[in-house]
């Protein structure tokens, strides 16, 4: 849990613990912008805080299977979402980024 239900600081917590997921390159807030949350001075892009759910949309390294990657990611939200479901969309995949494909964690 965050300690706190409010939904930007809920996005901020899920922000930055998806980024550090070694499959991940970054968050995407999706082809519409419609994964976001508005905060103070702006916006968390890549994750949305709704009422009963949480949406992250992923940038992803190539190299692994992507329903691995959507898994790993989703547990280890889970428990900073304040009970929310967690919905992980990859929006993009990308390729040849050097070093080889993690193995993930």
């Amino acid at each position: 849990m965050t300690g706190t239900d409010d939904p930007g600081s809920i996005a901020a917590v899920v922000a930055a613990a998806a980024a550090r997921h070694p499959d991940v390159v970054g968050l995407s807030s999706g082809a519409f912008r419609t994964i976001s949350t508005p905060v103070r001075g702006g916006t968390v892009s890549g994750v949305a805080v709704r009422p009963t759910a949480v949406e992250v949309g992923l940038v992803t390294r190539f190299g692994r299977p992507i329903p691995d990657i959507v898994a790993e990611v989703r547990d280890g939200l889970a428990p900073l979402t304040g009970g929310r479901v967690v919905h992980v969309f990859v929006e993009d995949v990308v390729a040849g980024l050097g070093g080889g494909a993690p193995t993930g964690g």
